[in-house]
């Protein structure tokens, strides 16, 4: 995939790419490889549906977004991603608003992630995907790429850098990518498709929620004040999607 040009990154991007690379080469790669025993890192910050659920590890759902598996793909695509689409949307959005939507995404695909780990289990009672450490950004990122085609949906990406599209129909294209490999490997896949859909679910319905309370908002001004009042529209001011 491919966008059109490159933009300076913007600071919380910048951020944020800090933080999750000092955190995967100091905590994964140094302190967990040399120091401990394997995989403690990931027991204790990753997200275990067991352990948030049971052991009341209720920092689960929020430390795992930012811990990247061993790999050097994982945390090299994840950032790339967040670079390329996120810095863009911070711009026309703003820090605060931005990094709400990041949270948002990456804690709530988290839930979702959990939830969906026990209905498999009581589904296929496969307890695997309970005591499995999920790490990563993904669902986070799956958020923004869904912000991004909703945001410049007539924008023209090049999936796979040959086969140009609009960027509406690239985050459909992708979601239904995540939907199919999903059914077809259940929860017991190395990668977590089931976060990455949830990053996409919670996005759309935060930004849905988002612009209709800012509707009812300013419903709720105007009929207060009624007549005398009077709507300035600020388009310096970033929409949140067009």
């Amino acid at each position: 995939m491919q966008i059109q040009g490159f933009q300076p990154i913007s600071p919380v991007v910048k951020k944020l790419i800090i933080i999750n690379t000092a955190l995967w080469f100091f905590g994964v790669i140094l302190i967990q490889s040399l120091f401990l025993e394997p995989g403690t890192v990931f027991h204790f910050f990753g997200l275990i549906p067991e352990k948030a659920v049971f052991s009341f590890w209720i920092w689960q759902p929020f430390t795992y977004m930012f811990l990247h598996s061993e790999g050097l793909f994982h945390i090299l695509f994840n950032m790339l991603v967040l670079y390329m689409f996120g810095s863009e949307l911070e711009y026309k959005w703003g820090k605060k608003f931005f990094l709400t939507f990041y949270m948002v995404c990456g804690i709530g695909a988290g839930f979702i992630y959990l939830a969906g780990s026990f209905i498999y289990y009581l589904s296929t009672q496969n307890a695997e995907p309970l005591m499995t450490p999920l790490v990563g950004a993904s669902g986070a990122i799956f958020g923004l790429l869904l912000a991004y085609g909703m945001v410049y949906g007539e924008r023209v990406l090049y999936f796979m850098l040959l086969f140009p599209m609009k960027a509406k129909y690239f985050v459909m294209l992708i979601g239904a990518i995540e939907v199919f490999t999903l059914i077809s490997t259940g929860l017991g896949h190395k990668v977590s498709n089931l976060a990455h859909l949830g990053g996409i679910i919670v996005g759309y319905l935060y930004l849905k929620f988002y612009s209709r309370w800012q509707a009812f908002r300013v419903r709720r001004k105007t009929k207060r004040h009624g007549r005398n009042f009077r709507v300035v529209v600020d388009n310096d001011k970033p929409k949140y999607w067009n």
